[in-house]
């Protein structure tokens, strides 16, 4: 897969933010298919930083309803990627 296919959106949230700022660590919503490997190359090639470390999250669909309108929310995969010491993507970066 390549870069643009592997890598969805970024996760824009209080929660990502926070990480961003104390921890360095970057929130993305990624392909369900797409590995560990497949996101840390993705990541470094897309963005031109050094990773350290990948964790996954596979967030289930949940049933929501709005009136007498039903349906589910997506099912994702989220990516949390710790960057190398220093190194910062300008994509989150003054916002």
């Amino acid at each position: 897969m390549d870069a643009h296919q592997v890598i969805i959106e970024p996760v824009i949230s209080e929660k990502s933010y926070n990480l961003v700022e104390t921890e360095g660590q970057y929130t993305f919503h990624v392909d369900r298919r797409a590995n560990k490997h497949q996101i840390r190359q993705a990541v470094e090639e897309a963005f031109d930083v050094t990773v350290q470390r990948v964790n996954t999250i596979n967030t289930k669909s949940k049933p929501k309803r709005q009136g007498l309108t039903r349906g589910r929310t997506p099912e994702r995969k989220k990516a949390v990627v710790k960057l190398a010491e220093g190194e910062r993507i300008e994509l989150f970066e003054g916002v």
